[in-house]
């Protein structure tokens, strides 16, 4: 407890230099590009296509999802996605591949992980907002159930942060741990129910499902955007043991940050 109470301490008094780092990150990551941060946008939009042309059109034939057309239903879980697939690998190694930021300047390194996610939910929020307005345009406008997209927006970061601690300390000491999290969030593509419903499986498979704490935040933001419940308070059961594995996580997480920390650049 004491290692995750001095991470917190570490972010909350250098939250400016965290929002200033992100913001470099995200307009260095697109100085190559000649459409810049429009990628950050257009990529996903492509993606979008592809999958409800594939899972939506071709698969399923256009039929609905629990009486929710498949689009809407399939933008409300995938900008989640869109959020992890870059959020994940790149905490994973926002420390080992940040060797001259660790080297010359003197700020605690649990701070790495949390403005490289950070500068991946800009856009995230702007993605929200875009897929907002396409909803509207489908008849799903914001309801009062709105009101809990804050809450699993900061679940989604929170988890992704935990995540991130514990991943950028074993990939900088073991670099084969990097090879594993690009593919166990492949696998977590498709073992998520985000391009395709679960509506037909028994309870015993949904629930063995919910043992992924994602599949709380991608059901908990189509709650949010597509005004059907409030699902914090019908599966409260549920909110318990997602919060309970971000707690562990972030147990775990900070105790390996600040266990290895001195050691770090010894094994950059």
């Amino acid at each position: 407890m004491k290692s995750l109470i001095q991470i917190i301490k570490e972010n909350v008094s250098n939250f400016y230099l965290i929002i200033r780092l992100s913001l470099f990150e995200l307009k260095s990551s697109n100085n190559s590009h000649y459409l810049g941060m429009f990628w950050e946008i257009l990529n996903p939009m492509i993606l979008v296509g592809i999958y409800w042309f594939v899972f939506g059109y071709g698969i399923r034939g256009g039929k609905d999802v629990g009486g929710i057309e498949f689009l809407p239903w399939m933008l409300c879980g995938i900008v989640v996605w869109f959020f992890m697939s870059q959020a994940i690998p790149q905490g994973s190694k926002s420390v080992y591949s940040r060797i001259k930021i660790i080297s010359k300047m003197n700020f605690p390194l649990s701070v790495i992980p949390t403005f490289v996610i950070t500068s991946k939910l800009y856009f995230h929020v702007v993605l929200v907002g875009i897929i907002i307005v396409i909803l509207s345009i489908y008849g799903y406008t914001p309801t009062i159930y709105f009101l809990q997209f804050p809450y699993f927006l900061a679940g989604n970061f929170l988890l992704m942060i935990s995540i991130s601690l514990i991943t950028s300390t074993l990939s900088t000491i073991i670099r084969d741990v990097q090879m594993l999290v690009q593919a166990a969030v492949r696998v977590l593509m498709y073992v998520t129910p985000i391009l395709w419903s679960n509506e037909n499986m028994s309870m015993h498979v949904k629930t063995l499902m919910k043992i992924n704490p994602i599949y709380y935040i991608v059901e908990g933001y189509r709650s949010a955007l597509l005004g059907t419940n409030w699902y914090i308070v019908d599966n409260q059961y549920y909110t318990l043991y997602f919060w309970g594995v971000v707690l562990v996580l972030l147990l775990l997480g900070s105790t390996l940050q600040v266990k290895f920390k001195e050691r770090f650049v010894d094994y950059l």
